[in-house]
């Protein structure tokens, strides 16, 4: 009798698999998947040893103005005075411990992801020689704003296409000293900030970088995965652009002699210069860079490629058929919940050596660091997703 139960249990319980298979099988061919993955090659990350041991000194950072903020993702400062931009649109300045809105780019409402589009969203930030800010917005495009009156003016729209392509996120920016020349990246021509994960794992690489002297756009480089982060060196002779899902950031030189550099990549115009790379196969994926103090710079992580460990950026880079059964049966805020809450920030040398590493692993006091900005001994921290600005007293570490 045993047998013959055992015999009924195994195809009662193929059927019960097949009948739910199937159908399965056939909505997952029938659905739509809204991305179109690129294989992407990339080397086995570094491993976290050394200057990239894991730590906690990201943990002595202090959430600053809680749920008075919600996603800080770019940091100022003119003087002791503060600025940022935040998820609902705003710029805000902080002054004294008070926060004041002085301008938004966008208009209401603005409450989730669906209402960014209208709402704006000010990613980069930078202040300009005469002391107003430059503000990228990922909808609306390049803005110069008074810090005093919070006039905005606006410098570069995304509805006037350049160079036969349309401006659809608008990223980061870094200023010349004498505020004549402006270095932004556009992260995708398809993609718009809301779909950021959709970029990342379709692979992309429609991204490109500008220059803007006296209204003229000019693109410097195309072909560009999820270009971010963007920075003049000290000396503004080159300039680094971050670009997030190859987790490297390659190197534009503003002025070079074509013998005495090996070009990876031309640009347009081939005696403006070349690119190569600056840094490649990071820990994690590269989200702003800026200047530190050392003459080096900071660059925050979006998410980090633990090794030793498993990371799921990696695992899923040449598996495009895995990415596309995730994005039709799973949403991005679902997928979102699958990433490790890691924080790290590393500072590299002006060679683009690691010089120090900062983690929180687990994000447990600051998570989804975007950007780290130096200040009278503190690193200030911004977030594109968390309600606080983290502060880290950098004597503390």
């Amino acid at each position: 009798g045993s047998t013959y139960s055992s015999k009924v249990f195994r195809v009662t319980f193929l059927t019960l698999a097949v009948s739910v298979a199937v159908p399965l099988l056939g909505v997952t061919v029938l659905l739509d998947c809204p991305i179109d993955p690129q294989p992407i090659s990339l080397k086995e990350p570094p491993l976290l040893t050394g200057v990239l041991e894991p730590n906690t000194k990201l943990r002595k950072a202090e959430r600053l103005w809680e749920n008075q903020l919600v996603g800080p993702e770019s940091i100022v400062s003119i003087g002791d005075v503060l600025f940022t931009g935040t998820a609902d649109g705003k710029i805000v300045k902080i002054e004294d411990g008070e926060i004041q809105t002085i301008a938004r780019i966008g208009h209401g409402p603005c409450g989730g992801r669906e209402d960014e589009p209208t709402c704006g969203r000010p990613l980069g930030m930078r202040v300009g020689p005469n002391n107003t800010l430059f503000v990228a917005d990922a909808y609306y495009g390049l803005y110069e704003v008074d810090p005093d009156t919070g006039e905005t003016k606006m410098l570069v729209s995304t509805k006037t296409p350049i160079e036969g392509q349309k401006l659809s996120f608008v990223n980061d920016l870094t200023v010349t000293r004498d505020g004549r020349k402006i270095y932004f990246t556009d992260s995708s021509s398809k993609w718009q900030r809301q779909d950021y994960l959709l970029l990342l794992m379709e692979g992309t690489d429609d991204g490109r970088q500008y220059d803007t002297v006296t209204k003229e756009v000019k693109v410097l480089m195309v072909g560009l995965r999820f270009p971010n982060g963007v920075q003049l060196s000290p000396a503004e002779d080159f300039v680094l652009v971050q670009e997030t899902t190859m987790a490297r950031i390659r190197r534009q030189l503003r002025c070079s002699n074509p013998l005495s550099v090996t070009f990876r990549y031309y640009v347009s115009g081939l005696m403006k210069g070349g690119a190569d790379m600056f840094v490649e196969n990071m820990p994690g994926l590269p989200d702003n860079i800026r200047l530190s103090s050392s003459g080096g710079y900071w660059v925050a992580m979006a998410a980090v490629r633990p090794n030793p460990g498993f990371s799921l950026l990696d695992f899923l880079s040449e598996k495009t058929w895995i990415k596309r059964m995730i994005f039709k049966l799973l949403s991005q805020e679902t997928v979102t919940k699958f990433v490790p809450k890691y924080s790290l920030v590393v500072e590299l040398s002006e060679t683009g050596s690691y010089k120090r590493s900062f983690h929180d692993p687990n994000g447990v006091t600051v998570a989804y660091v975007s950007e780290a900005h130096e200040h009278q001994g503190h690193l200030y921290l911004g977030s594109f997703r968390s309600p606080y600005l983290g502060r880290l007293d950098l004597q503390l570490v």
